[in-house]
């Protein structure tokens, strides 16, 4: 018996059922989550145990000048899987599972979840600069959709089930089940309700109790107990904050531009993550902390046994590697990078804090263990799941204020210089407006004079109230369009603004169009794209606009309505997927 039919037997429907669905997909997730830990281990002792071994042996030399040749080989393996059997797995995952949630329905393919886990165990196990947060969003997130498809839920439960996954796979990775929760509903679902809040938190807790005991309840990080040693640190947090904001920016837009440059490199797309790999391990000879994760940097740096030097030229350095990792098509994920280049950052600054204000900074790696949810929520641009997913992975709450202001600024600062996040700056580059969940593509190819209704009757400046109740009563919609002789716009007639002349009985006859327009009202010309009438209507929450010919003669062509757009681009989107 499936689990359907195990519910109908049961009696249990509704809520109650999906609660029952989003523990299967945390125990799934987590068992996911568990498995990918095995296949690092498992790839790592592969590529830097045994073959490192062998090259050594080979070569007879400890300068490890054949150490490119690692990553590149792991390039060679999972070229072909991002390639080849699953495009989705390319790249750090999380921008996929926002879309499938914003555009496709919370519909993911099957096979996502396999190619994922594959390619990210081997790009990470192989020096891979890349983290795991997303790899197992996207694994949880393919798993849960992939339930919520065999068992034909709705699109909104389809999508509940994604974000449960995704939440699932946070809290099974960082052993963090509140910022899981938050990660889901602030990035991937952008929903706060009950309706969604629920299941989500579910699904990250049956997740957390799976590995919890598997692997045991320990923190991420272990950390001396941190706490705010003046109040006068207060402005060298907010000056960090800024910092970790440009840096955040840095990261994004290296990535967005080392992609651009693999997408557009001459040779075969199944080798460029090779090609990567190879570039990686160059660098990678005389830095090799720039590896894989990094977590063991990060300890130094949190630990305050870092030289101040090595920090800074590990920054840059990072930020390079995780590009040349990711842009060129390896899979993995950019939170354990973020947590490196903010360690690093925070770390430095407060070696270069407490040399200029002695007595005032303690130890830098207080500043280190602000700079890594700076840096996160910099680029990922969620405060809040920076500030809960550090806390959790050091169980460290001292030092709650100067996070709180690090993270406000670096989110701040960083918005302002870049309005896309590292996620959905993909998506951006792609056309796709992951706020509003549709495919600009689509909307930008053509104008409002294509949609707009030109038969339309526009009412006279001296039409009396009587005619104007009956126009009002035979129309679609609920503004009368106000014209003057030439057919030139005047303004805009509510069913709020008959409301209120109707108070006035006596004057209904001598109440004519021109007492009762509105003039201040939103337009779009003929030659506007159907994107930018789409926000428009978005922004202005209006329902349906007058279409001009320009700005200066203002003349009617016809009204545009956001029902008929909206069935135009669902037609478009169809019409495409018949393709």
């Amino acid at each position: 018996m499936n689990l359907a039919g195990l519910l109908r037997k049961l009696k249990v429907s509704g809520p109650q059922a999906l609660l029952i669905i989003a523990a299967a997909v945390g125990l799934a997730t987590a068992a996911g989550a568990l498995a990918f830990r095995y296949m690092i281990g498992y790839f790592n002792h592969v590529f830097f145990g045994l073959t490192d071994q062998r090259l050594t042996q080979f070569f007879g030399s400890s300068f490890k000048f054949w150490l490119p040749l690692i990553p590149m080989a792991g390039g060679v393996l999972v070229g072909p899987i991002v390639y080849r059997f699953a495009k989705e797995a390319r790249g750090h995952g999380v921008p996929e599972v926002m879309d499938a949630v914003a555009r496709l329905g919370g519909i993911i393919r099957p096979r996502v979840a396999a190619a994922k886990a594959i390619a990210s165990a081997i790009c990470i196990g192989s020096g891979g600069s890349a983290g795991r947060e997303g790899p197992i969003v996207q694994i949880g997130s393919a798993l849960g959709s992939t339930l919520g498809q065999y068992l034909r839920l709705s699109e909104d439960r389809l999508k509940v089930l994604v974000g449960c996954g995704a939440a699932a796979g946070i809290s099974s990775v960082f052993n963090a089940p509140i910022a899981g929760v938050m990660f889901s509903v602030e990035i991937i679902l952008g929903d706060f309700t009950i309706s969604t809040f629920s299941p989500v938190l579910v699904s990250s807790v049956v997740a957390s109790v799976l590995t919890r005991s598997v692997l045991g309840n320990y923190p991420a990080f272990q950390v001396p107990g941190y706490s705010l040693v003046s109040p006068w640190e207060i402005p060298l947090y907010m000056v960090l904050g800024a910092v970790l904001g440009v840096v955040a920016v840095s990261f994004t837009k290296s990535l967005d531009i080392l992609e651009d440059f693999f997408e557009r490199l001459k040779v075969p797309d199944i080798m460029k993550p090779a090609v990567g790999g190879l570039l990686l391990g160059c660098a990678a000879m005389f830095f090799p902390q720039i590896l894989a994760d990094g977590y063991d940097t990060i300890r130094l740096s949190l630990n305050g046994e870092m030289v101040v030097w090595l920090l800074l030229i590990l920054i840059p350095l990072k930020i390079l590697a995780t590009s040349l990792t990711l842009g060129s098509g390896n899979s993995g994920g950019i939170f354990a990078p973020s947590l490196f280049m903010g360690a690093m950052t925070g770390g430095a600054f407060g070696i270069a804090a407490g040399r200029i204000f002695p007595g005032t900074v303690i130890s830098s790696g207080a500043y280190a263990l602000v700079g890594m949810a700076g840096l996160v929520a910099g680029t990922t641009h969620a405060p809040m799941t920076a500030l809960l997913i550090i806390f959790e992975m050091t169980n460290d709450y001292h030092i709650v204020l100067p996070l709180m202001v690090t993270v406000a600024v670096s989110s701040l600062v960083a918005r302002l210089l870049l309005p896309n996040s590292i996620y959905t700056m993909k998506l951006v580059k792609k056309g796709i407006d992951i706020r509003s969940g549709r495919d600009v593509n689509v909307l930008k190819a053509h104008q409002a004079r294509e949609l707009a209704d030109t038969g339309f009757e526009a009412i006279a400046m001296a039409t009396p109230l009587p005619e104007i109740l009956q126009r009002m009563a035979s129309s679609r919609d609920t503004d009368l369009v106000v014209t003057d002789r030439e057919g030139r716009l005047e303004g805009l007639i509510s069913f709020q603004d008959i409301q209120r002349a109707m108070t006035s009985r006596d004057l209904d006859t001598l109440i004519v169009a021109y007492d009762l327009i509105h003039q201040d009202i939103e337009t779009v010309e003929a030659g506007t794209d159907l994107d930018q009438v789409m926000n428009t209507f978005n922004v202005r929450g209006a329902r349906m606009l007058p279409v001009i010919d320009s700005k200066n003669s203002r003349k009617v062509i016809g009204v545009l309505r956001k029902d008929d757009l909206t069935e135009f681009y669902n037609q478009k989107l169809l019409e495409r997927a018949r393709r």
